[in-house]
């Protein structure tokens, strides 16, 4: 099966739901109409690597409480917009204001029901299409699904205002405390186990899920899909959309050295030790040209990551799509099991 064909499921199902959703939503046990009072968790500890301390440094920020705000779309993709401040600014309003996409876990009845959490980190792509199907894919499988809108994309998009290279460090880094953040936005959230919250990235959002996951031990697993470590070698020898974003970069005068001091502030291998090698799964692609095998075994390796976590999928960057499948069951199989212990 194609990725567009998968995609084209998803959208058919999703619309196959619609004219139930118009009478579920009156049903729903959820009031939204009061913010909820969230507060960061973020704990980064102690850190023996002077490296890692130092991306930590540049990557963490003061804890606060801050409130969650949900709007209902009252559309079948999804239910929900649910809100809140990023930790960091860009002086931007409009992109300053985090937005995901709230997918209700429902059971086979329709019902929504109290189940784990995933907060989705969807790739670069406009139109957010992998990232979507999977939050929908594990909403139907009884998961609560949130897609994190990175910065510039979706809602969080200011037309007004033009995005340079310069802003590309601003901007990864801003993706990264969000997708931590996020965290503790559901975790306030009703209907959502507050023990059992997981982050799942593709692509772009693997690399930044990977770090985001790496400040602390904030999310109870961690799925990261077509993703690796060592950003510059990705753009520096990747294909396709890779290769586009090189471009761009050099027509924008962006030097090798340049783009080294860009990346190097949120680079997976510099802290991808601190994550739980446990609660850790990383799907590759063998045949990965975008992000090559060199950086999915990289990551593995510097995550400690057993073979039974680090699955290589017999596919590339794009034909991987056929193993989503796969990967939502892996997921769901982990939350399951997490919730069953936690009983």
């Amino acid at each position: 099966m194609s990725f567009r064909l998968f995609v084209l499921r998803c959208i058919v199902i999703s619309l196959v739901w619609t004219m139930r959703l118009s009478t579920l939503h009156a049903e729903l046990p959820i009031k939204m109409d009061q913010p909820f009072a969230a507060k960061d968790s973020l704990d980064i500890g102690d850190e023996a690597n002077q490296d890692a301390q130092r991306c930590l440094d540049g990557l963490s920020w003061k804890p606060c409480e801050f409130d969650v705000r949900c709007d209902p779309t009252g559309q079948a993709r999804y239910e929900f917009t649910v809100r809140f401040p990023s930790p960091v600014s860009t002086d931007d309003a409009i992109n300053d204001t985090v937005a995901m996409e709230w997918h209700l876990a429902r059971d086979e009845k329709g019902k929504v029901i109290t189940a784990p959490a995933v907060i989705v980190v969807h790739e670069s792509g406009s139109k957010m299409a992998v990232g979507r199907a999977i939050a929908f894919g594990l909403s139907r499988l009884g998961i609560h699904a949130f897609m994190i809108q990175l910065p510039g994309y979706g809602l969080r998009r200011n037309e007004e205002k033009q995005k340079s290279s310069d802003a590309l460090l601003k901007l990864t880094r801003q993706a990264i405390v969000d997708t931590r953040r996020a965290r503790d936005a559901v975790a306030v959230l009703p209907m959502v186990d507050q023990n059992n919250i997981a982050v799942q990235g593709t692509s772009l959002g693997g690399f930044v899920t990977a770090t985001a996951a790496s400040l602390d031990r904030g999310f109870d697993s961690v799925f990261i899909l077509l993703a690796g470590a060592d950003l510059y070698g990705v753009i520096q020898h990747g294909d396709r959309d890779v290769e586009k974003l090189r471009g761009r970069l050099r027509e924008a005068g962006v030097t090798d050295t340049q783009l080294k001091e860009m990346l190097e502030p949120i680079e997976p291998k510099r802290v991808a030790h601190r994550m739980d090698p446990k609660r850790t799964w990383l799907f590759s692609a063998k045949h990965d040209t975008v992000v090559p095998p060199r950086h999915a075994k990289l990551l593995a390796e510097v995550a400690r990551l057993s073979s039974d976590h680090h699955i290589e999928l017999n596919a590339d960057h794009y034909s991987g799509a056929i193993f989503l499948p796969q990967v939502l069951m892996q997921i769901r199989a982990t939350l399951k099991t997490e919730a069953v212990g936690a009983k």
